[in-house]
C-alpha cells in the first residue's frame, strides 16, 4: 500500500446565504477552482460553519424548490433542521443526525430550521453534499433516509477517539446509509493527539473537511479548522492526527465517469435531459408541496 498525498488545502471561500437559513462556504466545486468531475460523485459541498442565528418565530430556511438526478445529504453538527418533500419524505434532524434524500426522478422539497429550535436560536453548523446518481438510476423512484446518530456505526479507537460511519465502511464495519455507487462518508472524532488511518482505492476521489479543531495529514500537511484537503488520485492510505480535539468529515467515492450536465437544481447527463426536467417540473410532474 502506498501513501495517498494531499494535493491542495483549500481555505473557506466568502460565505453566502442559501435562502435565509443557511450561511455557507462552497468547497465543491468552486472552492477547488475545478469542475464537478474532480470530486465525482460528490457534485457539491456547502459548509455552514458555526453561525449564531437569533431567536425568531418564523423559522429561517429554503422554501419549496425542485431537484432531479442526484441525492442531497445534510449532516447536522449543531442546530436542528426540518425537511419535507413531495414524495412524502421528511422529518427533523438534530445534532449528529443525517438526512439523505434521493431526488432521482424528481421531487419538490423545503428545509427550515426546526420550529422550537428557531424560537430559541443558537449556533448552527451543517454540511450539505450533493451526491451524483449513475445514469441508470437518475430516473428511479425518489426516497428518503432519516439516519439518526444512534444508527451510525461507531468504531472505538481507544484513547484516540472514534470513527462514526454514515456510509461505506471503516475497518469492515458498514454504515447505515444505502448508496447507488461506492461512497464512504464518516466523521473522525479525535481527541487531542489522536490518530486515525484510512484506506481507500487510489482512483476514489477523496477529501477531508475539518469541522472542529486542527489536524496534520501524513505527519506533514496542516489542515486548520474550516479548511478542506483534497487528495491526489494516487496511493491508498493516509493518516490524520489531531493537534487538539477535532471533528473531521471524511469523504471518498468511486467516480462515475459519466457526462455531467448541471443546471440549477437539476443534474443530468445531457442538455436534452435538463430541458426535459424543466418541462416536467413546469407541467407539475414533480408532485405538490405546500410552501
Amino acid at each position: 500500500m502506498s501513501v495517498k498525498k494531499v494535493e491542495i488545502v483549500v481555505q473557506p471561500r466568502p460565505a453566502h446565504f442559501v435562502g435565509d437559513g443557511f450561511r455557507v462556504h462552497n468547497f465543491i466545486p468552486s472552492g477547488l477552482h475545478l469542475d464537478m468531475k474532480r470530486m465525482d460523485p460528490f457534485l457539491m459541498l456547502d459548509y455552514n460553519s458555526k453561525f449564531n442565528f437569533g431567536p425568531t418565530s418564523t423559522p429561517r430556511g429554503v422554501g419549496v424548490h425542485p431537484h432531479r438526478g442526484f441525492e442531497t445529504v445534510t449532516i447536522a453538527y449543531q442546530g436542528k433542521v426540518e425537511h419535507h418533500d413531495s414524495a412524502g419524505g421528511g422529518g427533523i434532524i438534530g445534532e449528529g443526525d443525517v438526512q439523505w434524500m434521493t431526488a432521482a426522478s424528481g421531487v419538490l422539497h423545503k428545509e427550515f430550521h426546526e420550529t422550537e429550535w428557531a424560537k430559541a436560536g443558537g449556533i448552527f453548523q451543517m454540511v450539505q453534499l450533493w451526491v451524483n446518481l449513475p445514469a441508470k438510476d437518475k430516473m428511479s423512484t425518489p426516497k428518503y433516509q432519516a439516519i439518526s446518530n444512534s444508527e451510525m456505526v461507531k468504531i472505538d479507537l481507544g484513547e484516540n477517539g472514534f470513527i462514526e460511519v454514515i456510509a461505506g465502511n471503516y475497518q469492515d464495519k458498514k454504515g447505515p446509509a444505502n448508496t447507488f455507487s461506492p461512497v464512504h462518508l464518516m466523521n473522525a472524532k479525535l481527541k487531542s493527539g489522536g490518530k486515525a488511518e484510512f484506506n481507500f482505492p487510489a482512483n476514489f476521489n477523496t477529501g477531508v473537511l475539518v469541522i472542529e479543531g486542527n489536524i496534520i495529514v501524513n505527519g506533514e500537511e496542516k489542515v486548520p479548522t474550516d479548511h478542506f484537503a483534497l487528495f491526489e488520485n494516487e496511493g491508498e492510505t493516509f493518516a490524520i492526527e489531531a493537534t487538539e480535539d477535532s471533528i473531521v468529515l471524511i469523504l471518498s467515492g468511486e467516480p462515475l465517469n459519466e457526462p455531467i450536465a448541471p443546471h440549477g437544481p437539476f443534474v443530468m447527463n445531457t442538455r436534452e435531459e435538463i430541458v426535459q426536467a424543466f418541462d416536467d417540473y413546469n407541467n407539475g410532474k414533480f408532485g405538490y408541496l405546500e410552501d
